[in-house]
């Protein structure tokens, strides 16, 4: 019995979509979970208020901006524009690069201020919680990394196969994204 996947036509969503669309819906319940931890402990007190940096709204602006050029680079790989696709999705990798190298520097002018990791327990949230982020981001780039190998090795052309794989990617990097908006308006707001 064969229970490959890759030449089978599929009328409802691909198994890969399922299984990341699954894996984001965990990771929605595990920040749900930290966001409600975050409420439930501030309220007990000994919680330090305090500004974000600055600097992570433009962090916000760069992951903003990454979502764009990657979502314009999937529209011109559809569209057959070879050079164009590249371009935007190697300005996509750079952004997702500056966007963890801005997150350090946020962590770091979080330190200037004189809040650290163990400061207090408000402080520890937006490290740990901001951190996590991170390493999702860290997984996307990855994940941009290897659909850039593709990209840039094989001989250009659109497929339902490549086009799939680039989606995967799209949807997971579009997912990262509208998490950080999320955290971000959570702790202004909080």
């Amino acid at each position: 019995m064969n229970l490959s996947i890759q030449n089978k036509e599929y009328t409802g969503v691909h198994p890969h979509k399922f299984l990341l669309w699954c894996a984001m819906a965990g990771m929605v319940m595990m920040f749900a979970a930290l966001t409600s931890a975050y409420i439930v402990r501030k309220s007990a007190g000994n919680w330090l208020e305090f500004q974000l940096p600055s600097i992570f709204w433009m962090n916000t602006a760069v992951i903003v901006l990454s979502s764009l050029t990657l979502h314009a680079s999937y529209k011109s790989y559809c569209n057959g524009k070879e050079q164009l696709y590249k371009g935007l999705m190697l300005i996509t990798f750079v952004l997702g690069l500056a966007f963890l190298v801005l997150q350090y520097q946020g962590w770091l002018a979080m330190n200037a201020m004189d809040i650290w990791l163990n400061t207090n327990p408000s402080a520890s949230f937006i490290f740990v919680i901001t951190g996590i982020h991170a390493a999702h981001l860290i997984g996307g780039v990855t994940a941009l990394t290897i659909a850039m190998v593709y990209a840039f090795k094989l001989t250009f052309k659109v497929t339902e196969r490549r086009k799939n794989r680039f989606e995967l990617v799209l949807i997971y990097w579009h997912f990262v994204d509208i998490l950080w908006l999320y955290l971000l308006i959570f702790f202004i707001l909080q």
